[in-house]
This record gives C-alpha cells, structure tokens and sequence, in this order.
C-alpha cells in the first residue's frame, strides 16, 4: 500500500475597520464636521502594507489570523494559528493643533482549533477601544458612561485537506465599518450595517466577548471593483444622488414597477427576489437597477430591506451607459451561478 504524503496548508484573514462619513449620528457628528475629529476614507480593495496604513491612520483597527495545519490523508496531524489586533490611533484637532491617541488594545481571545474530519477551523476576536473618554447615555445606572465603548471583529479561517481554505466574519462590534480582506489580501467580505446607535449605546463591557457575549453580523459579499468605479461617479459627480432610508422590510423596487433610476447601496443589506424567490444579498457598495435604465423596462427583481438600509438613488441620466453596460453584462452573468440584480 503506497504511504500518504503530508501535505502543509498556510491561509490567513484579516479584518480592517473604519468610520464611514454616512455613519456617526447625534451629537457626535459635530466633531466630525468641525474636525476635531474625523472619518475614514474607504480601503483599498487589495489590502496593502498594515504598518503603512497604520501609520497613516487610514483605519481604526485590524484583526490578522494566520493559520497552518499537517494533514495526514484527511486526519489532522499538527496545526497552529496565530496573529491578533492591530490597533489605530484616533488624532484630534483643534485650530492648527493637532494630537494623536494610540487606541487601547483588548486581549486577544483565540479559541481552541476545531479539528473535525478533513479540516481544521481557527477562531479569532481582537478589538479595543479609542484611549479619548467618550460620554455617552446608556440605558442603565449610571445612565452615562464616560468611556467609549469597544470595538471588535470575531473571525475563523478553516483549513482543509484538499488545499482549500474559507474565512469567515462571525461576529462584530455594531460599529465601526468592518471589512475582510482573504490570505490573497483581496476584497471579500463587509459587514452589512454600521449602526452607530446601538454601539453607542453599549452598557459595559459584559456585552461584548471580554464579556458574556459575541454580537451577530450581517455578512454580504464585497462589490465589484466597476461597482466601486460606479459607486465614485454617483457621489461625487455633477448630479448629486437623493439619499434615502428604509426601515427593516420596507420595498426600495418591486419587480413589474417602471424604473428610471439608479441605487448605490450606503449601508444596509438589501434582499433580492424574482418572482417571489429569494437569490441572495446584497450588502454596502453593490450597484443596481441598471437593467431597467439600459432597457428601458420594468424593474426584473424585488429588493426588500433586511436590516434599515441607506440607498443614494441617482436619475438615469447621471450614470455613465457604457459604465453601466458593463455592470449589467457581469449581473447577467451572476444570473446562472447565484443574486441577481434588477
């Protein structure tokens, strides 16, 4: 009988988080616009050097997992994973002065591998929170809290057998922006609400993993990169998008209604169906209703709200047709392996 040879597999996942301009509500916002403090520019949608965009507060925090497993046939012979939080700074500014506040780093909570048959699955949540004291109203005695409330990411990267690996955004902070990157530094995944309210509002620090519990996530698939290309030419071109909300369950285009107009998804994760079947996600960044605009015909999907939903909604007029050709020809092409899009 010929001997099985080992066989090493090495994968990583990395979670970037930011604040987005559209995000922070209440009194908070007037920093922001006065610049005492500020908001963060999107990630590139290849992950570049951690250190650099570090250093040049491009992001609040990272959770990096690097694991490796020795597979013996399909039995897991020896694995390892390591890695942890990356925290940013936060700069404040007032007049010509300026300071920067490195952030304050929570233990790293790496759970035991879970080794099944074929694979084995790494489990990371790293998070912190900024070193500046925030007051803020909670909903229990004391009724306010001076410090801010923690941010985090909970990921798990799974390794297989056969040379394959997947990751996954388990669970999060409400807040900030929550991003993965996979072990090719690629784009994958967002988190598909930044709900600034519900963070703000966090009692202690038992309602977070240092704690008793893990907050769930909205996971959707990242856009693509012409959607990121259209997504730039809505929001800062000659025509400005209305901006809409919706709450959870709320109808933003019916299948069968006449459509002249185009959506870039804010925040939010949006559901879309034909015919009254559910084909999938869609979460912040996705571009849609370009069929209607391109043939000038009736919306072809439903789009419902999941959670409450942000949408820029721009006339037909101030979109880029053989931008939007193209966005419909790569939909068309999602028809036959998964979402479509109206």
């Amino acid at each position: 009988m010929p001997s099985i040879v080992r066989m090493r597999v090495e994968s990583s996942v990395t979670s970037l988080s930011w604040i987005p301009s559209e995000a922070v509500a209440g009194v908070m916002k007037a920093g922001f616009a006065t610049g005492i403090s500020h908001y963060d520019s999107p990630p590139a949608a290849q992950l570049g050097d951690l250190v650099a965009l570090r250093d040049a507060d491009a992001f609040r925090f990272a959770n990096v997992l690097h694991g490796w497993a020795e597979f013996d046939g399909s039995r897991v012979v020896d694995s390892g994973g390591q890695g942890g939080v990356m925290m940013g700074a936060t700069t404040v500014r007032v007049g010509p002065l300026d300071a920067t506040f490195a952030a304050v780093p929570m233990p790293d909570i790496q759970r035991p591998p879970e080794i099944a048959d074929g694979s084995v699955t790494f489990t990371q949540t790293a998070g912190g929170r900024t070193a500046l004291p925030m007051p803020r109203r909670i909903s229990k005695p004391p009724f306010v809290r001076l410090q801010s409330p923690l941010v985090w990411t909970t990921l798990r990267l799974t390794l297989r057998a056969d040379g394959t690996s997947s990751a996954e955004l388990s669970g999060a902070s409400p807040f900030p922006r929550h991003w993965v990157y996979d072990h090719t530094g690629a784009l994958t995944l967002k988190a598909g609400v930044a709900d600034w309210s519900s963070w703000i509002g966090q009692p202690s620090w038992t309602a977070t993993p240092w704690g008793d519990e893990d907050s769930p996530v909205i996971v959707a698939a990242a856009e693509t990169a012409l959607e990121r290309e259209l997504s730039t030419l809505l929001m800062h071109g000659a025509h400005k998008p209305k901006i809409r909300k919706l709450a959870a369950g709320d109808v933003l285009a019916r299948q069968g209604d006449p459509g002249d107009s185009l959506f870039l998804l804010l925040d939010g994760v949006l559901d879309v169906s034909v015919d009254g079947k559910a084909l999938g996600d869609l979460g912040p960044g996705a571009v849609v209703g370009e069929r209607a605009i391109l043939e000038s015909s009736p919306r072809t999907a439903t789009l419902t709200a999941v959670t409450a939903v942000k949408v820029a909604e721009a006339p037909a007029e101030a979109v880029d047709r053989e931008a939007l050709a193209r966005l419909a020809q790569g939909h068309r092409r999602e028809m036959a392996d998964g979402p479509v899009t109206p």
